[in-house]
């Protein structure tokens, strides 16, 4: 059996306000297309297929569209599970009669202990669910965490395993030893929530979503996929990919992909920024995080270096601004609306709007009468 791991590809997510509809049908484009260089049986989407419980119309259009593509134009056989981002239950609509083409979509826990049986293979679908979920499918009060219901969850699972087949688990949660990037939601407190991995030796792989790298947990037969675009900043210098399984004998390889816009961290000063020696070595149409090295003010910053690298996703100094003696008894002499007027330039380097002035004023004239 070989099968394509996928998760957590969040259609309709935004990075820091950028539309990223065409970077995720690029990603999807080069899924599809390793699918089927690679003769795959099967694709696994582990959770999270969505960003938000309530996605855009757009981002169901999208969806839809992508899973069409994989199941009936590619006829391939497609494993999927909600994950925590998605909602149960609209993602479930219309999925009584999706496995008449192959298409297996859990989204509730007690779907997950009857296996999908493909090839030489038993599946197990496990969406994500909350502990409450737990205690009332196993009527025990005592399962206060998803890592006290993994047991439980994993022995009823065995209970179906045949002697000739290969045992894979799909399930989005936290495993012990991963580590979080800021780009997904902690669903964890103080780590109750990890499952440890030992809880998780008797499947012969464990096809993980819901944490955005692929090395986030170094186990041989239990990986995350890991997300097929950058989401973060923090994810800037994170490879990218799906992994290719083998059931047996057993192989695992990862595939990058190659993202249509990357997300870099550029430091370097405002000189060498606007300096074509210098940006000409540049992709200037990636998603840049800029750390300026300049300590003084310089106007208009954003604007001129929207000029020369159109997606900026932050500006940060790396060494703060240079501040000089002679500003403070100015700063003393002026009103509170001044004084707001110049802190706003400094910090965003942009003046306040007519709108944003009679807010303020509005603002202080209250405080002004309260305090009376």
């Amino acid at each position: 059996m070989r099968f394509l791991h996928t998760a957590d590809w969040h259609i309709g997510k935004k990075l820091h306000g950028y539309e990223l509809w065409t970077e995720q049908e690029d990603a999807f484009q080069q899924i599809l297309t390793l699918a089927q260089q690679k003769k795959v049986d099967a694709v696994v989407l582990a959770g999270d297929i969505y960003d938000r419980a309530l996605p855009s119309e757009q981002a169901v259009a999208t969806v839809n569209q992508m899973l069409q593509q994989i199941n009936l134009t590619a006829q391939l056989p497609l494993l999927a599970i909600s994950g925590n981002h998605d909602s149960a239950t609209r993602l479930e609509t219309g999925s009584p009669w999706f496995t008449a083409t192959n298409f297996y979509l859990n989204t509730k826990l007690e779907q997950a202990f009857t296996p999908i049986e493909l090839a030489d293979t038993q599946f197990f679908l496990l969406p994500y669910f909350e502990p409450f979920a737990a205690r009332q499918y196993f009527g025990d009060d005592k399962l206060r965490t998803i890592a006290q219901a993994m047991p439980k969850i994993v022995a009823a699972m065995q209970e179906k395993f045949k002697a000739d087949k290969k045992h894979v688990l799909v399930a989005h949660f936290f495993a012990a030893g991963s580590q979080q990037s800021d780009s997904e939601t902690k669903v964890t407190v103080g780590g109750l929530d990890a499952v440890p991995t030992d809880a998780l030796a008797a499947f012969d792989y464990v096809a993980l979503g819901h944490l955005h790298n692929e090395t986030a947990l170094h186990a041989e037969r239990i990986k995350y996929s890991g997300s097929p675009l950058k989401f973060s900043v923090s994810e800037a210098q994170q490879q990218k990919g799906v992994w290719l399984i083998d059931t047996d004998p057993f192989q695992a390889e990862f595939l990058p992909l190659k993202p249509l816009r990357d997300v870099a961290e550029v430091t370097a000063s405002f000189a060498q920024l606007t300096d074509p020696a210098y940006y000409g070595q540049l992709e200037r149409d990636d998603y840049l995080a800029i750390n300026l090295t300049d300590t003084k003010v310089i106007p208009n910053v954003m604007q001129e270096l929207r000029k020369i690298y159109p997606y900026i996703l932050s500006l940060s100094r790396e060494n703060g601004r240079e501040v000089t003696a002679t500003s403070t008894p100015q700063i003393r002499t002026l009103s509170p609306m001044a004084l707001l007027a110049d802190f706003f330039q400094e910090t965003t380097t942009q003046s306040l709007t007519t709108k944003q002035e009679k807010l303020a004023a509005a603002a202080l004239k209250a405080a002004q009468k309260d305090g009376e």
